[in-house]
């Protein structure tokens, strides 16, 4: 926007420069073109009245030798000098065709017939004519030259013309090239005023909307250097965790950031930075923003924390509260458990049959409650990490053989195809196995409910990213919306339209484990192709 408001600013001033040029161009090419055609044509006029005299003189003293007796020479340079008045006078004649000159070169033509006659009749006569023809050859040599002094001064007042139109035009072309300069400087001041106003107000809006933002907010510059910063932020920077740049949760996004021109947007609590203020503990989610302009040639990133406190309060409130109802309810169940159990045996007396069939529901019916309120449990516990890992190194193959085995009869008991595949290259994983468990038996469990009849269930292992081994569960199953994809992990949530009973908490306990072993997961699906459901665990690590 600003880029274009500059454009639009600069093209009146780039329209004047244009139309000096234009105009300058043009000046030139006259003053270099038909102006100079002009003058040089002119000059060589005057050079050639001065040719002309030079050969009538030639001429005269052509009859001048004659009279001393030097018949052959007299013969020989009048008839030169005859040729050559002859040639520049049509010269003369036929670049004046359609100019007011054309008049004056008519005279020269009459004159020197006048003049050419005498000359001619004295060399016939010897060189001895009368006082008579020696005169008539005088006053005819004076009327050719005052007839090429006629044409010389008509040339001469042409060529003073043609001057002053040069002069003319040089003068106006001044005139309007300062006129030019004067708008343009004009036009130059009101666009740096205008464009000086739009970066002020554009500064203080940005300062406005920096100052006014409740969350810290960071511009930094490609080499981490604070180039703006609002009010929460400089109040931040002065605690003791930025006393040495940003801490080093922050500084490590930064720096791909600054490299890579990603933007870094985290969306779980797993990458909040826990700060110390004043005399209060508060939590930031970092966003990182890579930014740049090719107008300043600026190249760097936007740091917002933005403060989750509240949020981060709330959800270790409702953590605990499930993790407490959880755990109150677990008791009662138990209890009303084995009461149910034994009401079965008999023990208390002997039961009809439709009294068995409303126990034996009831007991199914605390049982999948008891798993449920086992898995809440394990998911507040895997949450505030309190469910600590026992790792250990765990050869790929020995994983996936412990799996087949546990889930192998399951999925064929229920119809569906299982195979296991290992690629080369596997390294030993560092997990907690009995942890780890459960990511398996929920991805295949879900699987195996999913797919047809028939299908193939595969579970895989490969190689991934230096450190890490790649773990996938696929089925040929109806597949999951692309809308559905990325709350798949969160607690409680179920695909829209599905009819298979869960709770939707499997894959949210099976999100926290593959975490809390510095892994991902994630899933790849195309509605009617099936689900792969994939996830990381490293190699390598400390234990515990």
């Amino acid at each position: 926007m600003l880029r274009t408001r500059i454009y639009l600013g600069l093209l009146p001033l780039m329209l004047v420069v244009i139309a000096m040029g234009v105009y300058s161009i043009e000046v030139s090419r006259n003053l270099a073109g038909s102006l100079q055609e002009d003058l040089v044509a002119e000059y060589q006029d005057v050079l050639a009245c001065e040719r002309l005299k030079a050969a009538a003189r030639a001429m005269a003293n052509a009859a001048a030798r004659a009279r001393e007796g030097d018949m052959l020479g007299a013969r020989s340079s009048l008839e030169a000098s005859r040729s050559a008045f002859t040639r520049e006078l049509m010269a003369q004649s036929a670049g004046s065709a359609g100019k007011p000159r054309v008049r004056a070169v008519e005279a020269i033509d009459t004159a020197f017939q006048g003049f050419s006659g005498p000359c001619e009749a004295l060399l016939a006569a010897g060189g001895t004519g009368t006082l008579e023809t020696l005169g008539a050859v005088d006053a005819a040599l004076f009327r050719v030259l005052h007839a090429v002094d006629e044409l010389s001064r008509l040339d001469f007042s042409a060529s003073n013309a043609t001057a002053a139109r040069a002069g003319r035009l040089a003068a106006t072309a001044a005139r309007v090239l300062l006129a030019a300069v004067l708008v343009a400087f004009v036009l130059s001041a009101v666009l740096a005023w205008r464009l000086a106003s739009s970066l002020l107000r554009a500064r203080n809006t940005m300062e406005a909307t920096l100052s006014s933002t409740p969350d810290p907010v960071f511009v930094v510059t490609g080499e981490s250097f604070h180039e703006v910063r609002n009010p929460a932020a400089a109040q931040l920077a002065r605690q003791p965790e930025f006393a040495r740049g940003f801490p080093p949760p922050i500084a490590g996004p930064l720096s791909r950031v600054l490299e890579t021109g990603e933007h870094y947007l985290p969306k779980d609590y797993g990458c909040v930075v826990a700060l110390r203020v004043g005399r209060e503990d508060r939590f930031y989610l970092p966003r990182i923003l890579a930014i740049g302009d090719k107008l300043t040639r600026f190249k760097g990133a936007a740091i917002v924390l933005q403060d989750v406190t509240r949020f981060r309060l709330l959800d270790d409130a409702k953590t605990n509260l499930v993790g407490t109802v959880s755990h109150e309810l677990k008791t009662p169940l138990t209890s009303l458990r084995m009461a149910i159990l034994l009401l079965l045996e008999e023990r208390l007396g002997s039961l009809i049959p439709a009294q068995r069939e409303l126990l034996e529901s009831a007991r199914d019916d605390a049982d999948r409650l008891l798993r449920i309120l086992d898995s809440l449990l394990d998911l507040a516990r895997l949450e505030a990490g309190a469910a600590a890992l026992e790792r250990r190194s765990e050869p790929v193959g020995t994983l996936l053989a412990r799996i087949a085995a546990e889930a192998g009869p399951l999925l064929a008991a229920v119809g569906r195809r299982f195979v296991v595949s290992e690629d080369p290259g596997c390294e030993a994983v560092n997990v907690d196995p009995d942890r780890i468990r459960h990511v398996f038996i929920n991805l295949l469990g879900n699987a195996a409910k999913y797919a047809p009849k028939g299908s193939v269930v595969a579970l895989s292992a490969r190689p991934a990213p230096p450190g890490f081994v790649r773990f996938g569960v696929r089925d040929e199953g109806p597949g999951i919306p692309g809308e559905s994809i990325g709350r798949l992990f969160d607690r409680f949530y179920r695909v829209p339209g599905q009819s298979m009973p869960g709770a939707g908490i499997g894959l949210a306990i099976a999100r926290e484990i593959v975490v809390a072993h510095g892994g991902s997961i994630a899933c790849e699906s195309v509605p009617g192709r099936g689900a792969d459901f994939h996830f990381l665990l490293p190699t390598f690590g400390p234990a515990g």
